[in-house]
C-alpha cells in the first residue's frame, strides 16, 4: 500500500486500522516552538469519533491519542519553558484502539465473505486477497480518518497563526438544506458548537481536565491509564450530562448533535434522518468548509494547483464528489453571471461575488475559500441485500447488519475541516517560501 501519504512541505503518513492495535499519524514539516497537548488534539477528535449521539455507530472507541514523538520531554535547559513544544523532528501521534471486542471481530468473521455493496470489501479482497485487513473493513473503515483529525488539528493551529480560519458544518442531510448563513455567523456557531460537545463529552472530563492522562506523564504511564479506560468506557459514558436540547440551546446556541448553523434546520435534519434509519436505511448530504484570511497566490499549477489538491478529499471514505465555490452550479449559468467581477477601493480590490469559491486558475485569489463534500449515505444498512460469496462467486442474500451509522455526515464535517488545513498550510509553506526569495 502506497497510498497512506500526503503534502510537500508539510507532510503526513498515516497507517493502522479499524481493528489492528490502533492507528497513527506521523508529521512533518510543522514547525518547532509550537506548545502541543493530548487534551487540544483530542478536542477536535471527539467530534468525528463514533457513539456519541443517536447519528452515528454505536461503537464507542474514545479515540483518546498520545503524542510519542515530536515533543521535548522536558525545559531544554532549566527554566526554558519549551516543554511539550514542537522541536522540529517528526510528530507522531497514536490513537489506540479500546473498542474491538472479539464478539465484534466474529461478526465480522462470520459475514466477511459476503461483501457488504456500497462498500470496499469485494475490490479491496480482489486487490489484496485474502490476507485482506476485512475485519472491520481495516483502512477502509471511517477509523482511520482520526489520523487526518488530529494531523489537520496540528495544520490548523499552525494556521490560526498566522491568521487563517478553517471550519466546516453540515450543509445539507437527507435532503433537507441549510440556507446561506454569512462566514462570520458560521465560524462563531462552529466555535460555540466545539465549546459545547467539550463541555459535555464524558471523556475529555474524566480523563483530561480530572487530570487522569497529564503531558508529564510518560508513555506507559499512559498506556497503563487506558488500558484501565478500556474497562470503563461504558462507566464513563453514563457520566455523560443528561442536558435537554432546550437548555443547550440557551446555553450555547447550538443544535445538541448537529454541527448545522441553522437550528431549525438541524432539528428537520435529525427527524428525516431518524425517520430514514427507523426503515433501515440510511442518509447522504452535503459538507460545507470555508477558509479566511488566505493570502493571494496560493496553489501550484498545473498538477497541484490549489483546487485540485483540495478534490484529493475524494479519498475520505463516503465522498463521492467535491466542488468548490459555484461548483456543478456553473452548468447554468452564463459567463457574465458566473465570473467574479472586481473593483478597487483604495489599494484594496474587492470581489462583487463568490463563485469562483476563493481559487481561478488554481491558485487563491484571497477571498474566502468555499469547499463542499458530497456525502453518500453509509453503505451499511438495516436491510437485507443481494451479494455474494468472494471466494466461491456463489449468489448470497446479506442480512440486515445493526450497528451502524444512520449517516456519516455528521462525523465528516470534521475530517474535511482537518484535511483542508492540511492542504492548506501545505500551500502556505511553499507560498511565504516563494515569496521570501521573490526579487532576490
Amino acid at each position: 500500500m502506497i497510498g497512506c501519504h500526503i503534502g510537500r512541505i508539510f507532510q503526513v503518513t498515516i497507517a493502522g486500522g479499524s481493528y489492528q492495535e490502533g492507528l497513527t499519524a506521523v508529521i512533518q514539516g510543522h514547525p518547532p516552538g509550537m506548545l502541543l497537548t493530548e487534551q487540544e488534539i483530542y478536542g477536535d477528535l471527539l467530534l468525528r469519533k463514533p457513539g456519541a449521539d443517536e447519528l452515528s455507530s454505536p461503537r464507542k472507541e474514545p479515540d483518546l491519542p498520545i503524542v510519542y514523538s515530536g515533543l521535548n520531554a522536558a525545559d531544554t535547559i532549566e527554566g526554558a519553558g519549551n516543554k511539550n513544544h514542537t522541536n522540529g523532528t517528526p510528530l507522531t501521534i497514536l490513537i489506540p484502539n479500546l473498542d474491538r471486542h472479539f464478539i465484534h471481530i466474529k461478526q465480522y468473521q462470520d459475514t466477511n465473505r459476503t461483501p457488504r455493496p456500497g462498500h470496499a470489501s469485494y475490490a479491496s479482497f480482489i486487490k489484496y486477497g485474502p490476507d485482506d485487513d476485512a475485519i472491520g473493513a481495516g483502512i477502509f473503515s471511517g477509523r482511520y480518518t482520526s489520523t487526518i483529525v488530529a494531523s489537520g488539528y496540528v495544520a490548523k493551529k499552525v494556521l490560526k497563526k498566522c491568521g487563517i480560519e478553517v471550519y466546516a458544518y453540515v450543509k445539507e442531510l437527507a435532503g433537507v438544506r441549510c440556507p446561506d448563513i454569512s462566514h462570520d455567523q458560521t465560524l462563531n456557531y462552529t466555535k460555540n458548537y466545539k465549546k459545547m460537545r467539550r463541555d459535555l463529552d464524558p471523556f475529555y472530563q474524566e480523563i483530561y481536565v480530572k487530570g487522569r492522562v497529564t503531558m508529564d506523564m510518560r508513555f506507559l504511564e499512559k498506556i497503563k491509564v487506558l488500558t484501565e479506560i478500556e474497562q470503563e468506557i461504558d462507566a464513563i459514558r453514563d457520566k455523560a450530562p443528561k442536558i435537554k436540547p432546550a437548555k443547550v440551546k440557551n446555553k450555547y446556541g447550538v443544535h445538541p448533535i448537529l454541527n448545522c448553523p441553522d437550528i431549525d434546520t438541524a432539528n428537520a435534519m435529525v427527524d428525516v434522518c431518524n425517520r430514514i434509519a427507523a426503515a433501515g436505511d440510511s442518509s447522504g448530504g452535503v459538507v460545507e468548509v470555508i477558509v479566511t484570511g488566505v493570502p493571494t497566490g496560493l496553489g501550484e499549477p498545473v498538477f497541484y494547483k490549489l483546487d485540485a489538491e483540495l478534490g484529493k478529499m475524494l479519498g475520505i471514505g463516503a465522498v463521492k464528489g467535491v466542488e468548490v465555490g459555484a461548483g456543478f452550479g456553473v452548468r447554468d449559468m452564463t459567463g457574465s453571471q458566473s465570473n467574479d467581477q472586481m473593483h478597487a477601493e483604495g489599494k484594496q480590490v474587492i470581489f462583487e461575488s463568490n463563485n469562483a469559491g476563493g481559487i481561478t486558475g488554481g491558485l487563491s485569489t484571497g477571498q474566502p475559500i468555499v469547499v463542499r463534500l458530497t456525502v453518500k449515505p453509509t453503505p451499511t444498512i438495516d436491510k437485507p441485500q443481494k451479494t455474494i460469496d468472494k471466494y466461491t462467486l456463489e449468489n448470497k442474500d446479506l442480512a440486515a447488519i445493526t450497528r451502524r451509522d444512520p449517516t456519516i455526515v455528521a462525523r465528516i464535517w470534521p475530517v474535511a475541516e482537518n484535511y483542508t488545513a492540511m492542504v492548506i498550510l501545505d500551500h502556505l509553506m511553499a507560498h511565504y517560501g516563494y515569496q521570501t526569495l521573490k526579487g532576490k
